[in-house]
């Protein structure tokens, strides 16, 4: 305060001259005190200043004091977002799930449209008439995202996903595609008997994962009524030996066998990689060690042929392995056979991790392996505890329980429908399924369950008609 009044008085006082006059004993002068007078209005101004002041201070000081508890609270809300986007942009890196920008759904639907032009030239029909204009307008549609930038991008691309498969389906489709045994033409799977073999391996229960079944091609001279196991034996991962059985009395009592030496060892190129194994003709068709390629071995020649799967990013080395309960390692592709020929089974970066089906082609005379059509579906084949082909129409299935697993979806080719409406239930003696594979000589389903070898009926029925449906 003493420093208030400081600031208030003058800071030099002039000195007064008065005259005075001698007045009863005294002298007696007038002075004029106003000079010296106390500035009371100055004084309330900048006290009602400091006031002011001080309140702000202490406001701001409140605020401070504020934020500085409320600071742990917003760093601890930012540490739990983190953590909550951290698998995401794990998922990221890894390269599961990729941005579709606008340009690429573009060129993509560019190659559509002339892969379906030239399909139209040729056949000229109501479907491909149809797919044109499809395509058409969903070219018009991205190229007004473009302009307006509002996108819908799982709207455009399920469009995109629908023209490429039925592209495909139109492609080169003859017309008992289907197969030429009736039953195929009744519609879907509609049961699965109960195990109608039931037998350990011939390696013995500690093989847990491997492939087997009887030799899938009718006309195979010298191979007709064969059957083969085809064990991992390094690891549960890799093998490099086909055991083939001339009957089946040899192959139950596991007597009277041949191997063949598929690979010299299970680090070569050619080694088999997962249990993804089809004996069809005079050959085993597999997927080739740590590649995204399919392998063709010839019993005859002992040489191999190959053949890499389309696709963007396509999983191996346990990138999209079947998991559903248990993931079994490396099973990422797998080859599998039906009244239609050959086909493998796996998944790509580009689909999302979802099950691709590429249907495989031998050609003798230029003895090469080529693929002739791949279709996307909508399954995450991480979700899923196997799979296996049937008159062209692709089975998955999901984990039940220890003893039971379950057909649950089915994915046709030749229309490119899903059906995810399937229960017909397979009986296991053990947790694991290695593999799943369909002989369209007998119309039977085989397993590899943890050191299990066991076959199953398939019958078919009109109850489950997905090709009439409207």
């Amino acid at each position: 305060m003493l420093l208030l009044l400081l600031l208030l008085l003058p800071s030099q006082v002039d000195a007064q001259h008065v005259s005075g006059q001698k007045k009863n004993g005294a002298c007696v002068c007038d002075v004029n005190s106003t000079m010296w007078s106390f500035p009371t209005g100055e004084y309330k101004a900048t006290l009602q200043q400091v006031t002011t002041c001080e309140e702000s201070l202490n406001s701001l000081q409140d605020k401070v004091e504020l934020s500085s508890k409320r600071l742990p609270h917003m760093q601890a809300l930012i540490k739990n977002m983190t953590d909550r986007l951290e698998p995401h942009q794990y998922l990221n890196h890894q390269g599961l799930y990729t941005n579709l920008a606008l340009y690429k759904l573009g060129q993509e639907l560019s190659q559509v449209e002339t892969d379906i032009g030239d399909i139209h030239s040729q056949l000229n029909n109501a479907k491909t008439q149809k797919l044109s204009k499809e395509v058409g307008k969903l070219l018009k549609d991205v190229e007004r995202m473009q302009v307006s930038k509002t996108i819908n991008m799982k709207t455009v691309r399920e469009k995109l996903r629908y023209l490429k498969n039925s592209a495909e389906s139109c492609r080169t489709i003859p017309k008992d595609f289907r197969g030429q045994d009736s039953y195929c033409r009744k519609g879907l799977m509609s049961n699965i008997s109960e195990p109608v073999t039931t037998k350990i391996s011939p390696y013995g229960k500690s093989i847990i994962s491997g492939s087997w079944g009887k030799q899938a091609q009718m006309d195979s001279e010298g191979q007709k009524n064969s059957y083969w196991v085809q064990p991992l034996l390094n690891s549960h991962i890799w093998g490099n030996t086909l055991r083939v059985y001339q009957t089946y009395e040899d192959f139950m009592a596991s007597v009277n066998h041949k191997d063949f030496p598929v690979a010299p060892s299970f680090g070569h190129a050619n080694t088999i990689d997962g249990p993804s194994a089809i004996l069809y003709g005079e050959a085993l068709y597999y997927h080739c060690y740590r590649s995204a390629d399919i392998c063709r071995y010839d019993l005859k020649s002992n040489s191999v042929n190959r053949v890499t799967l389309p696709g963007t990013g396509v999983g191996f080395n346990n990138k999209f392995p079947y998991c559903y309960y248990d993931c079994r390692a490396n099973s990422d592709i797998e080859v599998e056979v039906d009244e239609t020929g050959l086909w493998a089974l796996y998944a790509t970066v580009g689909n999302h991790g979802n099950l691709v089906v590429s249907r495989l082609l031998w050609d003798s005379e230029a003895e090469t392996l080529n693929v002739t059509q791949t279709w996307e579906t909508m399954i995450f084949k991480k979700a899923v505890s196997n799979a296996f082909m049937s008159c062209g129409v692709l089975y998955a299935t999901r984990y039940l329980d220890d003893y039971h697993d379950e057909v649950f979806y089915a994915f046709d080719t030749a229309t490119g429908r899903e059906d995810n409406s399937l229960t017909l239930p397979l009986e296991k003696v053990a947790k694991g399924v290695a593999s799943l594979s369909y002989n369209p000589t007998n119309k039977q389903i085989y397993m590899f369950n943890d050191g299990y070898l066991l076959a199953y009926q398939a019958s078919f029925s009109p109850q489950f008609d997905m090709y009439n449906t409207k």
